[in-house]
């Protein structure tokens, strides 16, 4: 159990960043399609290297969104401040 929450603490972190960076760039251009799949070939890595099971991988990708809402919510919201 333990080594499933490092992997979904890190698919969420991982993925944040990239939120942010996606909020910036305009929606379904070639830079937003990078940084939405970007993350995904880590987080599968980090998932086989670990022996995390498939049956988890639809949590992790409910953690990548959430993680990507987070980092695009936190721009949006500094720039409403700033």
């Amino acid at each position: 159990m333990g080594t499933l929450l490092l992997v979904i603490v890190l698919t969420f972190l991982l993925n944040v960043p990239f939120g942010w960076l996606r909020e910036g760039v305009r929606k379904f251009s070639p830079l937003w399609f990078l940084y939405v799949h970007f993350p995904i070939p880590f987080i599968i890595a980090l998932r086989i290297g670990l022996g995390i099971s498939w049956k988890f991988a639809p949590l992790l990708i409910l953690t990548a969104v959430v993680g990507q809402f987070v980092g695009a919510r936190l721009r949006r919201n500094l720039a409403l401040e700033g």
